[in-house]
C-alpha cells in the first residue's frame, strides 16, 4: 500500500519593506522671509556686546584715527588692564587713560553685598505677602491687593525723593543698607509673580498638610514654598540683575569709595578724562567686566526663567 503525499506548499516570497521617508517641503517664502527677519533681530541685538568688545580691545589713539572699523583697531588689553587696576598711571595716561585708578575689586564687592543682600530680602518678605494675598482668607484681602498692586502705575521718579528723605533722617546717607533699603522689603511686582503661582496649587495639598496637624506657618515654609522654588529662583534672578544694573538711587545716597557700587563707579571712571578725551577703551572694558557676571547668570538659567514665566501667565 503506498501512501500519497502531498507537497508542502512553496513559501510565498513577502515584499520587501521599503523605508517611508517623510517628504520633504521647500521651505516657504513666508518661512525664509521669518528667518531673515530673526536673523536681522539677532544681529542688532548682539551688535552693542560686539562693539563693547571692539572698542575694549583697541587703543584709544587707533579708536580716534580709524572710529568706523568694524574689527579692533591696534588690538591690545591695555583697556581691561585699566580697568583692573593693573596698569601704573604713567602707562595709564601713556595709553590714553585716565591717571586715577579704578578701585574695581572694592566697587565689585559693593555691588555683590548690595544685591544679595535685596534679592535675599525681598523674596523672603514677597514670598510671604503673596502666600497671605493667595491662601489666607481674611477681610479686604483682595481690596487690599489691588490697592497694593496699584503701586505698579507709580514711577519710580516719585519715590526718589521722599525715600531720600527717609534715608537720610535714619542716617544711612552713604551706607550700603541705605542703598539697598528702599528695594529689599517687597516689590508689588514680586508679590504678584509668586502669587499668581501659589494661586494654582491645589488645596488638597494644603489641606492634607493641616490634617497632619501643621500650623500655617509650617505650611508655607515646608509644603508650598518648596513647591515654589522654580518662580522663587527665576525671580530671584530678576531681582538681581535689576538690583546691580540700577544706577540713579546709588548715585544720590553713596558719596565714598566705601559705599559706591560699580555702576556708579563706572560714570566716575568715565568723568576721570585726561584733556586728550575720554578713555574709551578702559571705559568699555569696564562695562563689560561689570556686565559679565549677570549675562552668565542670565545664560545659565534663562530656560528655567522662560518656562516660569509662561507657567505663571506673566507676559
Amino acid at each position: 500500500m503506498t501512501t500519497l503525499t502531498t507537497p508542502a506548499p512553496a513559501p510565498t516570497p513577502t515584499p520587501a519593506r521599503t523605508a517611508v521617508r517623510p517628504v520633504r517641503r521647500a521651505p516657504s517664502l513666508g518661512r525664509i522671509a521669518a528667518w531673515a527677519v530673526m536673523a536681522v533681530i539677532v544681529l542688532v541685538t548682539l551688535l552693542p556686546f560686539y562693539w563693547i568688545l571692539r572698542t575694549a580691545l583697541s587703543t584709544n589713539a587707533g579708536l580716534a584715527a580709524d572710529p568706523t572699523n568694524p574689527l579692533p583697531v591696534h588690538p591690545t588689553t591695555g583697556g581691561f588692564e585699566r580697568a583692573l587696576g593693573l596698569q601704573s598711571t604713567k602707562e595709564a595716561i601713556a595709553q590714553g587713560g585716565a591717571g586715577g585708578g579704578l578701585d574695581f575689586w572694592r566697587y565689585l564687592l559693593n555691588s555683590v553685598v548690595v544685591s544679595t543682600l535685596v534679592t535675599g530680602c525681598q523674596i523672603f518678605f514677597s514670598a510671604m505677602a503673596a502666600y497671605a494675598f493667595a491662601r489666607l482668607r481674611w477681610r479686604g484681602r483682595d481690596t487690599v491687593f489691588g490697592l497694593f498692586l496699584a503701586g505698579l502705575m507709580v514711577p519710580a521718579i516719585f519715590t526718589l525723593l521722599p525715600n531720600f528723605v527717609l534715608i537720610k533722617q535714619l542716617g544711612l546717607v552713604d551706607n550700603l543698607l541705605g542703598i539697598a533699603l528702599p528695594t529689599m522689603f517687597m516689590t508689588p511686582f514680586a508679590v504678584f509673580f509668586l502669587r499668581q503661582f501659589f494661586m494654582n496649587i491645589p488645596r488638597e495639598v494644603e489641606e492634607a498638610a493641616l490634617l497632619d496637624g501643621a500650623g500655617k506657618i509650617r505650611v508655607f515654609f515646608r509644603v508650598l514654598l518648596p513647591m515654589a522654588s522654580t518662580p522663587v529662583i527665576t525671580l530671584a534672578i530678576l531681582t538681581y540683575i535689576t538690583a546691580w544694573n540700577d544706577y540713579f538711587w546709588p548715585l544720590m545716597v553713596s558719596y565714598s569709595d566705601s559705599s559706591r557700587v560699580l555702576t556708579v563707579a563706572l560714570a566716575i571712571f568715565r568723568a576721570q578724562t585726561p584733556q586728550t578725551g575720554v578713555d574709551w577703551s578702559g571705559l568699555m572694558a569696564a562695562t563689560l567686566i561689570a556686565a559679565l557676571p549677570m549675562l552668565v547668570l542670565f545664560g545659565c538659567f534663562a530656560r528655567r526663567i522662560v518656562s516660569s514665566v509662561g507657567f505663571t501667565g506673566i507676559k
